[in-house]
């Protein structure tokens, strides 16, 4: 990591950047409770050890009581939007994608910390600026990418005639299909869940050419690219799916795939991960572990392109709060490196740091199988794309319009008419 003097630091950030530069935590004569809300992580391990651990030594070290609470990822904004109706509630709050765009008016200002934070570790990547950043300040702290990679069973795909995982949609609607008719469909939700719905959709619809709004932000859904996107995925659900993915969540296909239902699902590393950590546990049919026979691959590239989109997560101290200063130095002292480093190495790559730094730990050398999250942040575009991620993109995103217009159509409407309902969806939120 970057060294700064200690008088630089504390003229950047009134003492902030000092923390991360000096990896010292300053101590606070008098205490305070800091409330902080997040996901119940896929990685449980990594909130036990936030427990019983890294949030004691937080304590000891700035004399700061962190109150931890998780919930279901897909209840983060209701809480946060509840919260500042209100006008009182959590004082941390993780956010997913680019979800702080939509109260950046109730925001905190965090560019002391989030700029501190870039400084030391070399910049962020453009999609943690970007996802939290709303043209003026920082209104959001980002936190972690969690990479998005198709888990498959290797041996499956061998067995339809596929040594290596395909490259374009066409040969994975081919394999999937031939894998199907053998009971082993592939396993993908379009539901209205924060994760694996977006992460699918949009790199899907930016493969064949389609995007909500161009460079300049103005709207251009309704192209021929789009519509072919829509009729090619319809069959392709139809050929090649477990077709009652529509109503799946972010766990249902983590469900599928340990007990040996479905071939392949677009998903995060926590398959493999919880394969790892239960390896007596899952078995492949012959009795294998079943972690033997895992591996990873990007989304395949389409006509106009292979695209990704990972899920992303900040965290935003609203407004309303009476523990801000508090609750940035908590902030501060987690990305400190040597704390930050205890957080990520229980996550085993399941979520990537969001800035470039990190892609040389020596962790990714240890698990070649992970390989492929190693620089999730570097290569994901962001909601928008190829405008802005802003309030608007976030307001899209929020209201499942993409991935509702795929599932439309899968559900009996036409190409056609799925896109056109889309694109008018996006002309009430960008005008």
């Amino acid at each position: 990591m970057a060294h700064f003097s200690r008088r630089k630091f504390l003229k950047v950030s009134g003492g902030l950047a000092g923390v991360l530069a000096t990896h010292q935590a300053p101590v606070f004569a008098q205490s305070s409770t800091v409330h902080w809300i997040r996901w119940n992580d896929f990685v449980p391990a990594s909130d036990e050890l936030l427990r019983k651990s890294i949030l004691p030594e937080a304590t000891k070290a700035l004399g700061i009581k962190i109150n931890f609470e998780t919930v279901n990822a897909n209840d983060l904004q209701p809480r946060i939007t509840s919260a500042i109706q209100s006008g009182t509630g959590p004082d941390i709050v993780m956010l997913n994608n680019n979800h702080p765009q939509l109260y950046a008016a109730s925001a905190t200002d965090v560019s002391d910390v989030a700029e501190a934070i870039a400084k030391a570790q070399g910049a962020y990547y453009k999609l943690a600026r970007s996802n939290t950043h709303d043209g003026k300040k920082f209104i959001a702290v980002p936190w972690s990418v969690i990479g998005a990679q198709i888990a498959y069973r290797k041996s499956w795909f061998e067995e339809v005639g596929y040594s290596k995982f395909p490259a374009t949609w066409e040969e994975y609607r081919d394999a999937g299909k031939k894998l199907k008719a053998k009971g082993r469909p592939i396993g993908q939700t379009l539901g209205h869940t924060f994760g694996d719905s977006p992460t699918f959709s949009y790199p899907f619809l930016w493969s064949f050419g389609g995007k909500e709004v161009d460079e300049k932000g103005r709207l251009a859904l309704d192209t021929k690219g789009t519509v072919e996107s829509v009729r090619f995925m319809t069959a392709f659900w139809k050929d090649a799916h477990d077709e009652g993915g529509l109503a799946w969540d972010d766990s249902n296909n983590n469900r599928a795939f340990l007990s040996g239902t479905i071939c392949a699902t677009l998903n995060g590393a926590s398959i493999y991960i919880e394969s790892l950590r239960k390896a007596d546990q899952y078995k492949t049919e012959k009795g294998a572990q079943l972690k033997s026979d895992i591996l990873h691959a990007p989304l395949p590239r389409g006509p106009a392109g292979q695209f990704a989109m990972h899920t992303f997560h900040s965290h935003v101290i609203p407004s309303y709060s009476k523990n801000q200063k508090a609750a940035k130095q908590f902030l501060t002292w987690m990305h400190t490196p040597a704390n930050y480093e205890k957080w990520f190495t229980s996550q085993k790559g399941f979520a990537t740091p969001p800035t470039p730094v990190w892609e040389k730990h020596k962790m990714w050398d240890e698990d070649p199988v992970m390989a492929p999250f190693r620089v999730a942040g570097k290569l994901g575009l962001t909601p928008g794309h190829a405008g802005a991620s802003d309030r608007k993109a976030a307001e899209a995103l929020t209201k499942y319009i993409i991935t509702d217009m795929y599932a439309k159509a899968i559900q009996g409407g036409t190409p056609e008419a799925a896109v056109k309902w889309a694109a008018g969806e996006l002309k009430n939120i960008y005008g």
